[in-house]
């Protein structure tokens, strides 16, 4: 009798063994584990605990920060406005703002330096100049200014990147985005320009190997990236590859070797061409072409 008892209460004791209740448990924790991890619409809405960030998250597409908001204006650069805004000279719907990273929401009244300011939408336009026109509105009445050629294009207040004189002809880019005019005014800038050049008589190749070597001017000097004959032209005619977009320095390089300089053509100007861009005629450049200049 104590040996059945003994027996029965070993196969009794089997099932429990194979399913412990604690594995059971385990399974039904399970769940309540990922649960707390959706989130109702309700509490979507509330903020976060940075309270400046979570309310901008459902609309970032129409908020911008504060800096580039007043670069957009046209007023003054990113970094500049940086400095605006830190002194105190900035006021967002009449509340000074001297936060850093400040984001403006559609319909703020951004008040810059006592005046209220209108954000524009950037343009890039490319004009292929013609002779007789300037950038300069100070050079006499008779000479008309780039800027009527371009005049239809747009109705932001676009500036010239650079300038050129009345008989300087090629690449001339627009803009009103004042961080990109301020880049390519920048005498050490990484973009190339390339300049066809006309002169008074031929370029002696030992005066374009002196030019190749570099050129000193008013104690600066001044690196030649290339320098060449154009093929099947006479040797009036010269290639030249530089970084400066300073037309004024191409006509100083070849009057510093005592020759007279007729005409400068730039053809090209950091990566763009005239293709296809006819002599008097803009273009508006696609948006691959301007990630391309804000990467050079």
């Amino acid at each position: 009798m104590n040996k059945k008892e003994g027996n029965n209460k070993r196969t009794s004791s089997r099932p429990s063994s194979n399913k412990p209740k604690p594995a059971m448990a385990k399974r039904a924790q399970g769940p309540k584990k990922v649960k707390p991890k959706t989130v109702t619409p309700a509490e979507a809405a509330k903020p976060e605990r940075k309270p400046n960030q979570a309310p901008k998250r459902p609309k970032v597409a129409d908020e911008i920060r504060l800096n580039k908001y007043i670069s957009n204006s046209g007023v003054c650069s990113r970094r500049d406005a940086d400095i605006y805004i830190q002194s105190g000279n900035v006021k967002v719907n009449g509340i000074p703002v001297t936060e850093m990273g400040y984001m403006v929401k559609p319909g703020d009244v951004v008040n810059f330096d006592g005046a209220t300011l209108t954000p524009e939408k950037k343009e890039y336009i490319l004009l292929n100049k013609p002779k007789n026109f300037t950038t300069s509105f100070d050079e006499g009445q008779e000479d008309r200014n780039v800027l009527e050629l371009v005049r239809g294009a747009t109705n932001a207040k676009i500036a010239s990147v650079g300038r050129m004189d009345k008989n300087t002809t090629g690449l001339l880019l627009f803009t009103n985005d004042t961080d990109m005019i301020r880049k390519f005014s920048l005498p050490n800038q990484k973009s190339s320009k390339i300049y066809q050049v006309s002169l008074d008589k031929n370029l002696k190749y030992e005066d374009l190997e002196k030019i190749s070597g570099g050129v000193t001017l008013d104690g600066h000097r001044l690196a030649i990236e290339e320098i060449t004959y154009i093929e099947n032209e006479p040797k009036t005619e010269i290639g030249l590859k530089l970084r400066t977009s300073n037309v004024k320095v191409v006509r100083a390089i070849f009057e510093h070797f005592k020759y007279d300089v007729l005409r400068i053509d730039r053809v090209v100007f950091a990566g763009l061409t005239k293709k296809n861009l006819p002599r008097g005629n803009w273009r508006f450049l696609t948006e691959q072409e301007i990630i391309n200049l804000k990467n050079v």
